[in-house]
């Protein structure tokens, strides 16, 4: 199922790269992501076949009309072809294109404590130099790290916590 998926997102995404608008159909995807979290129900009434596809179409536009016309037109073509049940997995798709379209990465950052705004932004700085890419991060409050940071980026664990450098020690006593 997740190769249909890929297909949808990868059709919508070509669009948006065509008209250099990756950034904002993404950002508009978010909106609807967010919009289906917090009305659960909303899936069922798209889908729902006792439901007349104009008026579906209808309460599509209504909910997301200000968005972009692909966008729309996108969620009424999965209503349509009965795939409206998969669009946050398109969805994600679509994110995945979009994140190495648009060069971005995803840092998940664990801290023992809350880091102030200046550690952030150095953090922040360090990865984007060490990834080359524009960076947004996940702030992970994690007190069992005692101290210290661990950042897991790119399918790469960086770690710096004390935790773990107690673990090291240990290691090499008991070796």
């Amino acid at each position: 199922m997740v190769q249909t998926e890929r297909e949808y997102a990868e059709a919508l995404f070509s669009v948006a790269a065509e008209e250099d608008s990756a950034e904002e159909y993404l950002g508009a995807l978010h909106t609807v992501k967010q919009v289906i979290y917090e009305n659960p129900d909303y899936i069922e009434f798209l889908a729902s076949p006792a439901i007349s596809m104009s008026e579906r179409a209808a309460a599509i536009d209504e909910a997301f009309g200000v968005m972009p016309e692909y966008v729309v037109s996108f969620i009424k073509l999965l209503c349509e072809s009965g795939r409206v049940r998969s669009i946050l997995e398109c969805i994600d798709e679509y994110e995945k294109l979009a994140t190495v379209f648009l060069n971005r990465t995803t840092a998940f950052i664990y801290s023992a404590v809350k880091l102030s705004e200046t550690q952030k932004s150095g953090v922040c700085a360090k990865l984007e130099k060490l990834t080359g890419k524009t960076v947004e991060p996940v702030y992970i409050i994690d007190e069992s790290l005692i101290g210290g940071v661990k950042i897991e980026v790119d399918g790469k664990t960086l770690d710096g916590s004390v935790k773990y450098r107690m673990g090291e020690i240990k290691d090499v006593m008991n070796s």
